[in-house]
């Protein structure tokens, strides 16, 4: 086989946890299917990855230097600066990168990259490339985007906390319902724009991947598609946690997880007995806050793993771990599908966000849903009333979820029917969401129609 008969493409992530996995596990399917993947990262977003042996045998790495913008020192934490620095480094990189693969006789077919750097389809097409875009986030926190994005979202500014959205495809949400940036603070409309922006070419993008499946999604699917060639792919989960597979787990880390130390502590614990926590890669929590979700923990009759990232730690209350020692652990990281899939863990108390929520769907797992920001208000809303797999405990009047509710909330899902109930929804979605990325599977199809399309041009 000659090189230029080789299927070569590139492949653009916006690098935070929650973009990469996704993206990655999409790469993963391709290159074992025979595609040669090459993820693009700029030399500052690879230094704190940690990547299992086996991603690096299936996806070459190529690093581009970072590119500061003009009148910019160094990059600081600060969302306008941080997408200004990878616009200004793909924007010189990215078109060096194709030509010297071309010159090498390795053309690339496409560019895969991450919604939420539309910019990127710009340089695909001009060096006569397609692009093919992949939402990480649900259609229907996408479809909000776009309605931000077009200025017809339907959020009235006057009384909101009273008002009802009612948007095609999607039930009626309230105020708590909606995405909200405010988490951000001066940031936040930066994020806002970030998120609409999606939609500012997509009329342009040869290929549209969501990172969900047909039967989870299906009325705001319909009106997706009455506008876009929408294609599922999800959910975007390692297929060795599907009935008899054997393919690794190639997810890539930002932290380093403890996964022997969870695996023997769950180890120790009764079958459907344990709470896990956690509120991902990059939520913050109030003082105030950590101290309602550890007097829950610790005054309630299940077992808990915990994880607070070291960040995180100081907000937790004095000598909490050691008084709690007997019946929970608190770790820095974790493995969480290994976690999610033992079968000592009952409930996922989970700030939902889109991967989180995906991966307790298909391991099915009830929620305990505690929502911080962005899309996960959205994804809290489906949890609880659209796909019937969680509860959601009510804020006070300062937002703070009390000790009393999460404790209401863990008896639920631990103790009462509802509970029962809500476990044997989920393990209907997880059903249906092997379905997908099994042969001949919605996801599955989709992944195959693809990679038979790059063999064709």
């Amino acid at each position: 086989m000659s090189r230029e008969s080789i299927i070569n493409i590139l492949v653009v992530s916006f690098p935070a946890q929650g973009h990469l996995n996704p993206m990655v596990q999409f790469c993963t399917h391709l290159a074992t299917k025979g595609v040669k993947v090459t993820l693009v990262l700029t030399e500052r977003a690879s230094k704190s990855l940690q990547t299992p042996a086996g991603t690096a045998s299936l996806i070459e790495v190529e690093l581009i230097p970072d590119v500061l913008p003009e009148g910019v020192a160094e990059v600081p934490y600060n969302m306008e600066t941080v997408i200004a620095h990878l616009r200004a480094s793909f924007s010189v990189g990215l078109p060096e990168v194709i030509e010297k693969r071309k010159a090498a006789g390795r053309t690339p077919k496409v560019v895969l990259y991450d919604s939420v750097v539309p910019w990127i389809l710009e340089l695909a097409k001009g060096s006569g490339l397609e692009g093919a875009a992949l939402f990480t986030q649900p259609c229907c926190v996408s479809a909000f985007y776009y309605h931000v994005f077009k200025g017809d979202a339907g959020i009235p500014p006057e009384n909101l906390a009273t008002a009802v959205v009612s948007l095609p495809g999607m039930p009626p949400m309230g105020a708590n319902d909606l995405p909200s940036f405010s988490y951000f603070k001066d940031d936040s409309q930066v994020v806002q724009s970030l998120v609409a922006n999606q939609f500012v070419n997509i009329e342009q993008v040869d290929w549209i991947f969501f990172n969900t499946f047909d039967k989870l999604e299906e009325e705001i699917l319909r009106w997706m598609r009455s506008k876009w060639a929408v294609k599922t792919i999800g959910p975007l989960i390692p297929s060795m946690y599907l009935k008899d597979s054997n393919e690794e787990d190639h997810r890539i880390s930002l932290f380093k997880p403890l996964s022997q130390a969870c695996m023997d502590w769950l180890s120790t614990r009764q079958p459907n007995s344990v709470v896990y926590v956690s509120f991902g890669s990059l939520a913050c929590v109030t003082q105030e806050q950590m101290a309602e979700f550890a007097t829950a923990l610790a005054e309630s009759n299940h077992s808990f793993l915990w994880v607070v990232r070291e960040s995180e730690e100081t907000k937790l209350p004095k000598d909490f771990k050691s008084k709690t020692s007997e019946k929970g652990l608190i770790v820095k990281w974790c493995p969480q599908l290994q976690v999610l899939s033992h079968g000592t863990i009952a409930c996922f108390m989970t700030h939902c966000g889109w991967n989180s929520t995906l991966e307790a769907l298909m391991l099915g797992v009830p929620m305990i849903a505690v929502p911080q920001w962005g899309d996960q208000q959205m994804n809290a809303k489906y949890v609880v009333d659209v796909w019937e797999t969680g509860v959601r405990p009510k804020g006070n009047q300062k937002g703070i979820v009390t000790k009393e509710e999460i404790k209401g909330c863990i008896r639920e899902v631990m103790e009462e029917e509802k509970g029962e109930r809500l476990k044997r929804n989920a393990l209907k979605w997880k059903g249906l969401a092997e379905e997908a990325l099994l042969e001949g599977g919605s996801s599955h199809s989709t992944i195959e129609h693809f990679i038979s399309h790059l063999s064709s041009i």
